[in-house]
């Protein structure tokens, strides 16, 4: 009786850089401290996958390759297909990641409801519930058909062996770090099982053009727990953000190769489970204040939609040495830099205050048109002066003080409008090709000194 011959390497965290040794800095990826130990055995070089046929290695002209085969299928929920690019590309291996309870099982099970409904053939696979878990959360969501078909099972090479056989067109994965290959010595969940497993799920996907779904862990930091080479070898990445005490919840793209990656959908938990948000600029000014210092609202585009979101400032004097910072829902260190302006260009003592600013609603946006909005809320906080109801600001505001064009004005003014704003104040340069836009009042600025009247 032969032994099996095993071996011990290691793996980066990062990237799944495999070494026979450890060592500090990760040669790939150079992160510091990522290497695991793993033991693996022969057998696992040998991969598994689909059996190829003379027609699937058979290269093809780029004339003979039709277009239909990327038709997409709609999930019939306007903020997934939104997020996705306009539905799901058949053959597609799209990986979902988020916290722990933010929602990822309850969206992927509502949108096998709506697909079975459409008469889609969906397996969903789990290795976390049982089948009476599933059935307990199905309840709460609605009606299924007999489309949808459940399979609690953490062993790949039946789950591989369940798939070639009932071809489904959608399979939900749940998760990725619950699978294991037998022929992989290593625990589920290491980065030789993820990256082996989600290997023979490509396969699956791509020769057989079954849409598969993935559901990923995530760590503390707020990424895909395993090697980031499993980001690297799906089609599309998303992640389901927000407060798990709060009602509301933001799908973003964050990798999609047949789509837009700036998108995001809005949805809103509730007890029969996920409801979409189809306008998130009203959701997001709920319960504004009315005359309150230190509040604007300000407009932020994520792909092609516009939203508005109600930016708070609060500055006070320090009793401490050292003022205190603090920044939620946009960059910290953006907020430092804003801040060094007004001192600079605007003469306001504000080196010796505490400043907090936050975005209401939970939201995180990185996109600089923002700028004016903090340094205007900012302003109002430190003069104790409110900023008049119905004013909107957006700019990007550069070390010189000055206010600089940003993108797509026309939409962000249309989308003021319809909520009822009268009066946007936007950079100067902006005008020019701006057209014009009735029952709104435009007020261009050239720098934040503009800005102190109001």
């Amino acid at each position: 009786m032969t032994r099996e011959k095993r071996k011990t390497v290691f793996f980066c965290q990062e990237c799944g850089y495999e070494s026979s040794k450890w060592m500090g800095q990760c040669p790939g990826c150079r992160a510091w401290n990522s290497f695991v130990e793993e033991t693996v055995s022969a057998k696992a070089a040998k991969g598994s996958g689909i059996k190829r046929t003379e027609e699937k290695t058979r290269a093809s002209r780029l004339s003979e390759i039709s277009m239909e085969e990327e038709s997409r299928m709609s999930t019939h929920m306007e903020e997934l297909d939104r997020v996705l690019g306009g539905g799901i590309v058949p053959g597609s291996l799209i990986l979902v990641g988020g916290d722990p309870g933010i929602g990822k099982s309850t969206l992927l099970l509502q949108m096998c409801r709506l697909l079975s409904a459409d008469q889609r053939k969906v397996l969903y696979i789990s290795g976390e519930e049982s089948l009476r878990q599933i059935k307990m959360r199905a309840v709460r969501l609605g009606e299924f058909t007999d489309t949808l078909s459940l399979l609690c099972e953490t062993n790949l090479g039946d789950i591989e062996a369940m798939i070639t056989a009932q071809k489904p067109e959608i399979v939900i994965i749940d998760s990725i770090q619950t699978m294991f290959q037998e022929d992989v010595s290593a625990a589920p969940g290491s980065v030789s099982q993820v990256r082996e497993a989600t290997g023979v799920l490509m396969r699956l996907a791509k020769g057989m053009g079954i849409s598969i779904f993935i559901v990923g862990h995530v760590t503390k930091e707020g990424t895909v727990a395993g090697p980031r080479v499993l980001e690297h070898m799906v089609d599309t990445v998303l992640y389901f953000e927000g407060d798990r005490h709060a009602s509301y919840r933001i799908l973003r793209g964050v990798k999609n190769r047949f789509g837009s990656t700036n998108e995001i959908g809005v949805f809103e938990m509730c007890q029969e489970g996920l409801k979409e948000v189809k306008n998130p600029s009203e959701f997001m000014l709920n319960g504004r204040p009315a005359g309150a210092s230190g509040s604007v609202v300000s407009c932020s585009m994520e792909g092609t939609r516009p939203i508005l979101v109600e930016i708070q400032a609060l500055v006070c004097h320090s009793n401490f040495g050292i003022p205190r910072r603090q920044a939620a829902g946009c960059d910290f260190n953006r907020v430092n830099l804003l801040m060094a302006v007004l001192e600079k260009r605007m003469g306001m003592q504000i080196s010796d205050c505490d400043a907090y600013v936050n975005i209401a609603g939970g939201i995180k946006i990185q996109e600089p048109a923002i700028d004016l909005g903090i340094v205007m809320a900012i302003v109002s906080s430190f003069k104790n002066r409110p900023i008049p109801d119905g004013v909107i600001a957006f700019g990007e505001v550069g070390l010189s003080g000055e206010v600089r064009a940003v993108n797509m004005v026309p939409q962000r003014v249309k989308e003021a409008k319809k909520l009822g704003f009268h009066t946007c104040i936007l950079p100067k340069v902006c005008m020019e090709k701006l057209p014009e836009i009735e029952g709104i009042r435009l007020v261009g600025v050239d720098s934040v000194r503009d800005i102190a009247d109001f």
